[in-house]
């Protein structure tokens, strides 16, 4: 079972969707019953997918990297770099943004390793998270503070509403804030703030409304080209209206949708930066400030770069997690200022189990929205539109802790699924396969 839409990867966009962007990451944040226009279905599944920097493994031309090393991005081929020299340049910066893509624990295994190093040079630090809203800084001051116990701040935190991944790929950072003492910034909105921007446009979004977040600065050519692709994409596949794209008018860049995307996407940047621009500017002794966050966030330096120089701070580094095998033609000068090579899993790695379904909640219960051709979730006979009541026996309320049962299911196991169909209640049997 993913919590997100299953995505495609393309060597030159970071996100090639399979089908609606829109996931149960987002859903969640909007009122019961109410559909979104596809540019707010977009921005919406940007949550989830924004956080991958994807290369396609059939269109990979290997040799570019080395696994578990450091690589400069100098011209079009990049060039090995000690750890050291690469820990000691970031450290010497005012703000260093460290991507990721959401899933995968590699991905936050490197944060952390990154975080302790650049901790052992500037013990002086803040660390900012794109997953927790600004509304909740005191909760996460509590944690810090060591008021907390996970259980508590994972409930107080909302954890399961407002990110709603599994929080086991987390909590080792959050972990490390709290035992170090190192204060941790609510970098993001609330989600019906971008979908409302997505829907009809900054200006019309009252002030009030805009949880103190300013205008962003305009996008360059680049990143609106970068962004149209997305969009495009989105919309090539779910037409104008959500139906098929032949029956409907081809996206284009005047768009008053795509204005509307632009403007979502850019704020979602805008929030983020100005958080981590008020901590390094705040006075006294200058933290290294640290933001974790989607690759896509980052890489160009189209997004929280980009607002951040507007902020005037300017001394920014910027590194990323790429796939060992990562396309050559994206690794290049430009990207970051240096990624590191996560190595290919081992092969007797064995991935948690998916069902293969796009989730929402609604009305306290659990809605699968989509389900994908050949899945699991189809093969057993689920269906969309249905609405899981209980795993296996126990209720069903929440995304996140479907998620956890789904994912600690042994192979081989047999898991029973109550479903609500229209009217009729029915117990659906998912069989997980045996270990390959």
């Amino acid at each position: 079972m993913s919590p997100r839409t299953p995505i495609r990867p393309d060597p030159i966009t970071i996100a090639d969707v399979e089908t609606d962007l829109e996931t149960s990451e987002t859903r969640a944040k909007r009122p019961a019953g109410r559909r979104l226009a596809p540019a707010v279905a977009l921005v919406a599944g940007l949550a989830a997918t924004w956080g991958v920097l994807a290369l396609a493994p059939e269109k990979q031309a290997a040799g570019c990297l080395e696994p578990g090393a450091w690589a400069a991005l100098e011209g079009d081929k990049p060039r090995r770099i000690p750890a050291g020299d690469v820990i000691t340049a970031a450290a010497a910066r005012d703000v260093v943004l460290l991507g990721e893509q959401h899933e995968d624990m590699d991905h936050h295994r490197w944060q952390l390793q990154t975080l302790a190093a650049l901790h052992a040079r500037r013990p002086a630090m803040a660390i900012g998270f794109e997953m927790f809203p600004r509304r909740l800084q005191p909760v996460l001051d509590r944690w810090v503070a060591g008021e907390l116990t996970a259980k508590e701040f994972l409930r107080q935190s909302e954890w399961e509403r407002v990110w709603k991944l599994p929080a086991d790929l987390y909590m080792p950072l959050f972990e490390f804030a709290r035992l170090n003492r190192i204060p941790m910034l609510a970098l993001n909105v609330d989600g019906k703030l971008t979908e409302a921007i997505a829907e009809k446009g900054w200006d019309a979004v009252p002030e009030d409304q805009r949880e103190g977040v300013g205008r962003a600065a305009p996008a360059s050519e680049a990143y609106r080209e970068f962004l149209f692709e997305v969009y495009r994409e989105h919309a090539g596949r779910r037409g104008r209206d959500g139906k098929d794209a032949r029956e409907g008018k081809a996206p284009g860049r005047t768009d008053a949708g795509f204005r509307n995307f632009v403007e979502s996407q850019q704020t979602w940047d805008r929030a983020m930066a100005e958080v981590i621009a008020r901590r390094v500017n705040a006075g006294g002794e200058r933290p290294l400030v640290v933001g974790v966050m989607g690759a896509g966030h980052i890489r160009n330096g189209y997004g929280v770069p980009a607002q951040l120089r507007d902020l005037g701070v300017r001394n920014v580094g910027t590194l990323l997690p790429l796939p060992v095998a990562a396309d050559c033609r994206v690794v290049k000068a430009g990207l970051a200022d240096a990624v590191f090579a996560v190595p290919a899993p081992p092969p007797f790695r064995h991935d948690p189990p998916r069902l293969g379904v796009a989730l929402e909640e609604a009305d306290g219960a659990v809605r699968i929205a989509e389900v994908t051709p050949g899945s699991l979730a189809e093969r057993s006979g689920l269906a969309k539109g249905d609405r899981i009541v209980a795993v296996a026996g126990q209720p069903a309320r929440r995304v996140a802790s479907l998620i956890q049962a789904v994912r600690a299911q042994p192979d081989g196991t047999w898991l029973p699924v109550e479903v609500r169909r229209g009217e009729a209640a029915m117990e659906i049997v998912v069989k997980f396969p045996a270990k390959p």
